[in-house]
């Protein structure tokens, strides 16, 4: 009973921050689940064992990965925002002079390549809606169209990007059968890639064609108030050596502390920044730079994450994932690799509409039931991670009503003298990258495309490796 109660609890208070109160808070999310497992324990049947699988499940190698990754990468996207990335974008596009339907497919992409640079989707959502929607709207496109290009392109960085959340989740839960260690964050990447890459590929084209039939190409001759300067694009160059290292070592502790570095050295020596913007002390006594600053935004996350592994450590203790897999596992249809990969997906999109469609913390609980399920079947940990992740990134993050993702995108519309409010479902119609990204993975699943299997070394091999017949099978068989 009391397992079943802390994720009831956390459901709750999920669905009474999102949906009903339209709060949008890590804190609160934790608040809720830290309740859960209070209240949870008082119906355990051993108190002290119940509080020991707690501190288990946050004690796990994975865990413990997870959120020691997540501190350095939040210092790695702080520099990114401090050194103004995003504003050489918008100089990059205005002056360009797109409008209408160019500009939303421009938008797309440019929010694309900056959800790349910070990892991070509902921070990218936070800084392009304020300025890419209201001076789009002047320009000409359509709103509709544009809202969608905008949260499309957030969740294409958080699907590909090496330093989002839930690519190191989806990296991290799916461990090796025939070597220690999980799935290399650089191998899930380059694995990705060409599912992320193909879907984005076909919305730019449609954010195209159809943003220029229902755009006015003319567009507005008043002049979008929007800001920016070429300098900072300099600043892509750490960003660069960050991808390049974390797809070459792949190694995100080792890409991460290139990429600061690097970042910090070229930020001080172009002036974009100075020795206060990276460590200093405010008038009244407070920390300020952005190392702290990417701490204190990341901590919101961490606490969620620790309630979660908690949650999680419960669930495993009381048998409950343990039923879930077995019962999965047992069926004819899920030893089968495409079966295995539909009981994934189909997993992965009910755990992350439980869940708001907030991705990371959704994969942290499905995770390891996506890992039994697959690896019962011979899956590869990167052909796992990637079915979860693009399920997970695609119609999972944008389910109707329950999303966060929409509401989100809904609320950052309001505000704008020069552009319409608008809701959260007639958002969903246009967010055309988690759609698309969903039959992309879909038609991977049914036709086996990119499916790769674990080696006896744990390497990727086209096909499974043979079964294993056992002393009785190979006595009856020679005697047959």
């Amino acid at each position: 009973m009391g397992a079943l109660i802390a994720p009831a609890t956390f459901l709750v208070g999920v669905i009474a921050y999102f949906v009903i109160f339209r709060v949008f808070d890590m804190n609160a999310l934790t608040a809720s689940g830290l309740a859960g497992l209070l209240i949870a324990g008082l119906f355990a049947r051993r108190y002290s064992q119940f509080w020991d699988s707690v501190i288990l499940g946050v004690s796990s190698r994975t865990s413990i990965t997870l959120l020691l990754i997540l501190l350095i990468v939040s210092l790695v996207s702080a520099l990114i925002k401090q050194t103004g990335v995003s504003g050489g974008f918008v100089w990059l596009a205005s002056s360009l002079g797109v409008s209408g339907g160019w500009f939303i497919a421009v938008t797309f992409i440019v929010v694309c390549a900056i959800a790349m640079s910070t990892g991070t989707s509902i921070g990218t959502m936070f800084t392009a809606f304020p300025i890419f929607y209201p001076a789009g709207v002047i320009l000409g496109a359509d709103p509709l169209l544009l809202a969608g290009a905008i949260l499309s392109g957030a969740l294409f960085g958080d699907n590909l990007a090496p330093i989002s959340d839930s690519t190191i989740v989806s990296s991290s839960t799916q461990k090796y059968r025939n070597k220690e260690g999980s799935a290399e964050i650089g191998g899930v990447v380059r694995a990705r890639a060409k599912y992320s890459l193909v879907a984005a590929g076909i919305s730019a084209i449609l954010f195209l064609v159809i943003g220029s039939l229902r755009s006015d190409e003319g567009g507005s001759t008043a002049q979008a108030d929007v800001s920016g300067t070429p300098l900072s694009l300099i600043m892509l160059i750490p960003i660069a050596i960050l991808l390049f290292v974390a797809f070459w070592k792949r190694d995100i502790f080792l890409a991460a502390t290139i990429g600061l570095i690097s970042g910090i050295a070229l930020g001080l020596l172009t002036g974009l920044l100075s020795l206060s913007d990276v460590m200093s002390a405010n008038e009244d006594g407070t920390p300020g730079g952005f190392l702290v600053a990417g701490i204190a935004d990341i901590l919101p996350l961490i606490g969620l994450g620790i309630v979660i592994f908690g949650i999680i450590g419960v669930l495993q203790q009381a048998g409950i994932f343990d039923l879930i897999v077995d019962a999965v596992a047992k069926s004819a249809f899920a030893k089968t690799p495409m079966g295995a990969e539909i009981a994934i997906g189909v997993g992965a999109l009910a755990t992350a509409t439980i869940f708001a469609g907030v991705n990371g913390p959704s994969m942290i609980m499905f995770g390891p039931v996506a890992d039994r399920i697959g690896a019962a079947a011979g899956l590869h940990p990167y052909r796992r991670a990637n079915v979860m992740d693009c399920v997970t990134l695609g119609l999972g993050s944008v389910v109707p009503v329950v999303s966060s993702f929409l509401l989100i995108a809904s609320l950052l519309t309001q505000g704008h003298d020069s552009a319409p409010v608008l809701s959260a479902p007639s958002i969903f119609l246009a967010a055309f990258y988690p759609l698309v990204l969903t039959l992309v993975i879909l038609v991977a699943i049914l036709t086996g495309w990119g499916r790769r299997f674990e080696g006896a070394n744990g390497e990727e091999r086209k096909t499974p490796l043979p079964a294993r017949i056992s002393d009785d099978e190979l006595e009856a068989s020679t005697r047959g």
